[in-house]
């Protein structure tokens, strides 16, 4: 399918953009001196804004249930990551948001501009095309985040000069929800890459690519937490703790797939059960 006529009405991507600013930076950002920026400027702090806000809320708010008020239920009293490590790993992630933002800046203004195959409408290409198209996206960010992860172990100036940021968090009793967004800013820019990358290849729609990619703040907070809820094929904290003591399985996303398929996969010996 043609990207929105071939770009012909980028108008709708900015007009949606543009929304988006109004409703983020009207409600948390004091006066209108925002107003005034340039559009792409003014979106990329609505993405900065965003991510902190995503960030601090739901690691909060996550922290708060499986340390305190459910923590006999979740994790072990010699499991809890201590306030300093926590407060170490906000530090971290918070020097690196503002640069992770520049990557969905960037793609929706390639978006706007008619560089992708974005769609605005569901209805432009129905759900049955819909939910193959999401798949497809889906696994393609799969593959291209293991290939990546893995990657970044495997030649080690990059993980000596970047991955490493990550995995100071190496145990069970320093991994929490705020570990999920603690990478060096270009790391954490690499591993985002495909979702940048989908719409070029893949009729994608563009609410969905926005919301999935700062999706990937929850879910990685998830799978820093250690607690694994075991369903398959998903690659709960079980599998991704694993990877943060062994340093050479599980460096899936979403799912254990690409590890089965490559040979890296760990299955968790030892879990935590959800109550």
């Amino acid at each position: 399918m043609a990207a929105d006529d071939g770009g012909r009405h980028g108008w709708m991507f900015q007009e949606e953009a543009d929304w988006y600013n109004e409703v983020v930076l009207g409600a948390v950002v004091p006066g209108d001196w925002w107003r005034r920026l340039p559009h792409p400027l003014r979106s990329w702090l609505r993405n900065t804004v965003g991510v902190y806000l995503i960030y601090f809320i739901s690691g909060f708010l996550w922290c708060f249930v499986i340390y305190y008020w459910k923590r006999t239920a979740y994790i072990p009293k010699d499991s809890i990551p201590t306030m300093e490590a926590m407060k170490k790993q906000i530090v971290v992630a918070s020097k690196a948001m503002p640069f992770y933002s520049v990557l969905p800046t960037i793609s929706e203004y390639m978006t706007e501009s008619g560089w992708t195959q974005c769609f605005f409408h569901i209805s432009d290409i129905g759900w049955p095309m819909y939910l193959i198209y999401l798949f497809l996206y889906l696994t393609f960010v799969e593959c291209g985040i293991y290939w990546i992860h893995r990657v970044m172990h495997d030649i080690k100036p990059l993980y000596k000069h970047l991955h490493a940021t990550h995995h100071k968090y190496n145990k069970e009793n320093t991994l929490s929800p705020f570990a999920g967004l603690a990478f060096h800013p270009v790391d954490g820019i690499l591993q985002a890459l495909p979702h940048m990358f989908a719409p070029f290849v893949l009729p994608t729609h563009f609410r969905s690519n926005i919301a999935l990619l700062f999706m990937e703040a929850i879910w990685t907070a998830n799978i820093h937490d250690c607690i694994h809820g075991k369903i398959w094929p998903v690659m709960g904290a079980g599998y991704h703790t694993i990877h943060h003591t062994t340093y050479k399985h599980n460096y899936g996303h979403y799912t254990v797939w690409m590890d089965w398929l490559f040979g890296t996969l760990r299955q968790p010996e030892v879990i935590f059960k959800m109550d």
